[in-house]
């Protein structure tokens, strides 16, 4: 790599990242080319020789966000012995998920906030990077209640989205400090492994009818 590429590449990293940090923090419509490039420190003009236009940018600040999350829940599988339980793997993909989502980037915080955003054809070049995550969750679960790890009248589908809805809403009410991810993780997966009703003693049950 030349020394031109190297500053090239170096400039472009600099623009995606103040992006994604732009996107994350502002939304889509909110957000323009004028001030990533502040964030970036340099001139609007300069964002042009590496984007042709703010949806460009947006699509690779999208798919960034996307392929780090997937590749993070991928790795998390690899990394856990053979004989690893099927709670353990899907703790692990749980925990996974929300680590690259709220420590470690703005890629896919901003990728969750503002998909519902973008125009339609921005969501449709990235559908398919989607849909692949979607699969790596699926082949989980399926697994999973394949073994008799998860009930077998269940329906994974909808298990999948609502775990995804919940771990993606995290964005909105994690504070650093507060509650450490791996316990949210551990919270995650109790309820969805045990839930979180008991059987009501007999006295209460009576107590409510009477009132």
């Amino acid at each position: 790599m030349t020394s031109e590429q190297s500053k090239s590449d170096i400039s472009r990293a600099r623009i995606l990242d103040a992006a994604a940090k732009m996107f994350r923090q502002k939304g889509y419509a909110a957000t323009t080319l004028i001030e990533i490039a502040r964030a970036a420190g340099m001139q609007a003009g300069s964002l042009y020789y590496h984007f042709g236009s703010k949806d460009e940018l947006l699509e690779e600040v999208l798919d960034i966000g996307m392929r780090r999350v997937h590749e993070a829940v991928e790795e998390s599988q690899e990394r856990l012995p053979a004989d690893s339980s099927h709670r353990d793997r899907i703790r692990a993909a749980v925990e996974a998920h929300l680590t690259t989502l709220l420590k470690h980037d703005d890629y896919t915080s901003a990728n969750i906030r503002i998909f519902g955003q973008v125009p339609e054809e921005v969501q449709q070049h990235h559908i398919r990077q989607r849909d692949a995550y979607a699969e790596l969750w699926r082949h989980i679960f399926t697994k999973a209640q394949k073994s008799g790890a998860l009930s077998s009248d269940v329906n994974l589908g909808v298990v999948r989205m609502l775990l995804m809805g919940a771990l993606n809403w995290s964005v909105e009410w994690y504070r650093p400090g507060r509650t450490s991810i791996q316990a949210i993780a551990d919270h995650m997966c109790l309820m969805l492994f045990n839930g979180i009703g008991i059987e009501e003693p007999a006295q209460s049950r009576e107590n409510e009818t009477v009132t």
